[in-house]
């Protein structure tokens, strides 16, 4: 699923689980899903709300400007959690322990639109893939696949919008740019972001005791095989 900050907010559906505050950050969005507007601040709500590890919230999920909590089956909302969903000290930055180093094979048949993308930006291929892996970047959050990261920290003139015809097909573990964000497709499939390389990463096996590679306030470096 894709988690998308919204232009607006459904009223609650059971008035019985508590009315957010006039004027609230936070909506519910179906019977048992609450929003919170986070703003640049969505990973430090995040960090803050999942250390809580309150027992009637099911799952966090950050998105774009937003936290979806997904709360329990029957549970009512603790005052703990208003008191957390109104907290305005949650402003700092998160940074996170965990360095991923991410080799990647940059243009050719494994990013065929490397080339095209350093034109439009006024750059040789070489000069674009230097800037590309020169930064770190950090997860946003994940969505549109099971552990497809969106990562943030692509320099100003690399950012691109998405492709005007998507592929029908776009092969798992293809380094992608839309609009101001970085991804990695952990799956095979369609999609409509600029291909410029490719990793062997695993990105996300169910298998796994951790299934997902990269976790919301990960950092990432890319470094040209």
């Amino acid at each position: 699923m894709t988690h998308h900050s919204e232009p607006g907010f459904y009223p609650m559906a059971k008035p019985e689980m508590g009315q957010p505050p006039p004027g609230a950050a936070w909506r519910w969005v179906s019977e048992r899903g609450l929003r919170l507007a986070t703003g640049d601040a969505t990973l430090a709500h995040y960090a803050a709300l999942a250390k809580l590890n309150l027992p009637e919230i099911e799952d966090i999920i950050p998105a774009d400007g937003s936290v979806l909590l997904i709360v329990h089956r029957g549970e009512a909302v603790s005052a703990a959690l208003r008191q957390a969903l109104v907290e305005a000290s949650v402003s700092a930055p998160v940074v996170s322990t965990a360095l991923h180093e991410i080799a990647v094979e940059y243009g050719g048949a494994a990013g065929p639109d490397l080339a095209e993308l350093a034109q439009q930006a006024g750059m040789d291929k070489a000069t674009y893939i230097n800037r590309h892996s020169a930064v770190e970047y950090t997860v946003a959050f994940l969505g549109f696949q099971p552990g497809f990261p969106y990562l943030r920290g692509l320099p100003p003139g690399l950012h691109a919008p998405r492709r005007a015809s998507p592929r029908v097909r776009v092969p798992a573990g293809s380094v992608a740019v839309g609009g101001g964000y970085c991804g990695i497709y952990p799956a095979s499939g369609p999609g409509g972001w600029h291909l410029i390389g490719h990793t062997g990463a695993v990105l996300f096996d169910p298998l796994r005791a951790a299934p997902t590679l990269l976790l919301p306030g990960d950092r990432v470096r890319f470094v040209p095989a």
